[in-house]
């Protein structure tokens, strides 16, 4: 794993605990800001799984 597909998950679990948290205390912003850490975070980790595998392609096209 590369580090945006680290953060991207930490990014989605965070936003997780805080829409829980928000829906649990009826912080309807609370809520809000945990929905949008987890777009955030599911951004960043696709992006690092691109980044991934497009660098598993180049690898395996100079090994050939």
């Amino acid at each position: 794993m590369n580090k945006d597909q680290v953060q991207g998950r930490v990014d989605t679990a965070k936003g997780n605990l805080k829409e829980a948290a928000g829906k649990a205390v009826g912080n309807d912003r609370l809520a809000a800001e945990g929905q949008a850490d987890q777009a955030v975070g599911k951004v960043q980790s696709t992006a690092g799984d691109v980044k991934s595998k497009v660098g598993n392609a180049i690898k395996n096209a100079i090994d050939r």
